[in-house]
């Protein structure tokens, strides 16, 4: 299977879900092997950054990347696009040190990417396989990775809160897979720490418009969820953006249960620390099969107290 990158530039301008202000991105083609290459930009030039484990630097909001002088932040959306969508290779221009958080989805960065269209390269596509099986806990948290001829998930999480429960979502990762089942779910976030958020001058640009929003028993948001299992699959979303910090595209199967940002992260950094014990390089010789979503919604967990 050829690498691929996208046909023409295309533009968007959004909130930083951090700073509440304008940020510009743009997102240009890019030759072979030359991955996922942000450009920083600010008013004395660019700095130049390509995702590594070691270079996310924050993980307690978004994931946020940065190389001791620069970092950009929430960028797991659109990483998850690009991986999601079967990009190898492309450049992002970045104004405002963070990714525009749209509507706290993928769905806006899937548009961008059908606009500006997919374009295949002469050279083959490269993956980084898992070749031995790694089960990595912390806190009763853990990811479990397994050899498979794709990128399968199969997610659980548990929230103590009567809209959420125990949620589970199995799915192959393909490019309408992604757009379909996965784009659309939004970022969730709890009333009393979007208050505290708030009020230490984090998240200014978090709102009813690009996040759902819970108290102690309801969605806040009026016109409710988008899928009756949102919050597994947009928490399945962001691993597949967070996987995409590797630096390169990885294939196999993996059993998530109740992991976020920092235990993908620490999942990443082992894995890379260790990568001659756990992966191997292979050409990706043809499109993996396509899968439907297998979903099963659990008893709901009784709210706190």
């Amino acid at each position: 299977m050829s690498q691929t990158t996208i046909h023409r530039s295309v533009r968007c301008t959004g909130i930083g879900l951090h700073s509440g202000k304008q940020v510009d991105m743009v997102l240009r083609p890019a030759a072979e092997d030359t991955g996922i290459l942000f450009a920083l930009r600010d008013g004395s030039g660019s700095t130049f950054l390509t995702p590594a484990p070691s270079l996310v630097v924050e993980t307690s909001l978004a994931t946020v990347l940065g190389d001791g002088r620069e970092t950009v932040a929430t960028v797991e959306h659109l990483l998850a696009t690009i991986n999601g969508m079967g990009i190898d290779n492309i450049h992002i221009e970045v104004s405002g040190k963070e990714v525009p958080i749209m509507d706290g989805s993928a769905a806006s960065f899937v548009y961008l990417l059908k606009q500006a269209g997919v374009r295949r390269l002469s050279k083959p596509r490269k993956v980084m396989a898992i070749k031995k099986a790694l089960d990595f806990e912390q806190d009763g948290k853990y990811i479990k990775a397994r050899p498979y001829d794709g990128l399968r998930l199969d997610y659980t999480i548990e929230f103590a809160h009567p809209r959420i429960g125990r949620q589970h979502l199995s799915m192959e990762i393909t490019p309408e897979n992604f757009s379909q089942h996965l784009a659309k779910a939004r970022t969730f976030g709890f009333l009393k720490e979007v208050d505290y958020l708030h009020a230490n001058g984090l998240a200014l640009g978090g709102s009813l418009d690009n996040a759902v929003v819970l108290d102690e028993y309801n969605i806040l948001n009026a016109e409710g969820l988008r899928f009756e299992d949102e919050f597994v699959r947009h928490k399945m979303l962001d691993f597949v953006g967070d996987i995409a910090t590797f630096g390169a595209r990885l294939q196999g199967s993996f059993e998530v249960f109740a992991s976020g940002h920092a235990l993908n992260n620490a999942f990443l950094r082992h894995l890379d620390e260790n990568r001659d014990l756990y992966l191997e390089e292979r050409v990706q010789s043809a499109p993996v099969a396509k899968e439907a979503p297998s979903r099963e919604r659990l008893q709901p967990v009784p709210a706190m107290a």
